[in-house]
């Protein structure tokens, strides 16, 4: 049992099972309500980002074990000695073509996003954390391309270049855009502790008020692109459509006063906007869900 908890702390699986159920949502986004994604493509899609996600995290951990150790991350089971850095290395190797395997068997499509993904993320353990001028940008897409990804389950053609509901982009751009500006508060976060270590970040190059505001910028455009949907007739699910106006607007006037707290405020309390802005994203996909839900519910 032990061991087991161990293997899970190391792979993360619960990240990945949250990756899942946004490709689901991504997959319903682009079905506009006129059905369920296949019950096999449900389960490739499913496995593609668990297998993926904790091939992965296994790597990272396995190349942070040094640093993890110095920092005392008694959190990670290679840290405690529960697992050797070895057995997270096997478990790479396991996991990682399994999740390739599983994105083929989907289609072309998820097959070419899931190599893109997967080697970015290899990139990332290796080099790009510690770069995280590169690094924000590359969790912000981690939160994106999932949506992407389902709508992209669910194509007819098995093709390089695909269509899909252009709903679809704008919630994967929203989910970037606020996906940055939560790391960019981050960086802020860990300033000193970064600084130690030399790690190249927005607050070292533009300082904390400024990376603040930059933090801030990023939610104000997501908050504009989210009007998109209502105001044209291209989003044809969400045009002039009351249930997405009024729920999207609650995460808009999160992400505005997220904002203008970062913009007026020497000190912000970014732990507390962090956690504030995760509610808010979550709120957000909802006013994407729920009109596709309507849809299906009312059989049309």
């Amino acid at each position: 049992m032990k061991k087991l908890k161990a293997i899970w702390e190391l792979m993360r699986l619960e990240h990945g099972v949250m990756i899942a159920l946004a490709i689901l949502i991504g997959s319903l986004i682009a079905l506009k309500g006129e059905g369920l994604p296949p019950f096999d493509k449900f389960i490739l899609t499913f496995f593609t980002a668990l297998f993926l996600e904790a091939s992965t995290f296994a790597l990272n951990d396995y190349c942070d074990l040094e640093i993890d150790k110095k920092n005392k991350r008694e959190d990670r089971p290679l840290v405690r000695g529960d697992l050797s850095p070895n057995s997270a290395l096997y478990l790479f190797f396991i996991f990682f073509p399994l999740g390739i395997i599983c994105s083929y068997l989907v289609n072309l499509s998820c097959l070419i996003i899931a190599l893109i993904t997967a080697l970015l993320a290899i990139l990332y353990d290796i080099k790009m954390k510690k770069i995280k001028l590169l690094g924000n940008f590359y969790i912000a897409y981690v939160m994106a391309i999932p949506f992407i990804f389902g709508g992209a389950a669910v194509i007819a053609k098995d093709t390089i270049f695909f269509e899909i509901d252009p709903s679809i982009y704008i919630v994967a751009l929203i989910a970037f855009l606020a996906g940055s500006g939560r790391e960019i508060m981050k960086d802020v976060m860990d300033f000193e502790g970064d600084k130690e270590k030399g790690v190249k970040s927005f607050p070292k190059y533009i300082g904390s008020r400024g990376s603040n505001i930059l933090a801030a910028f990023f939610y104000i455009i997501a908050i504009v692109l989210s009007f998109l949907p209502f105001l044209m007739a291209r989003f044809d699910l969400y045009y002039l459509n009351n249930y997405y106006l009024a729920i999207v607007f609650i995460t808009d006037t999160m992400l505005l006063s997220t904002a203008i707290h970062l913009i007026i405020k020497k000190k912000p309390h970014l732990k507390l906007y962090r956690k504030f802005t995760l509610i808010a994203i979550f709120i957000g996909l909802l006013a994407f869900l729920i009109p596709v839900l309507i849809k299906f519910v009312s059989g049309g």
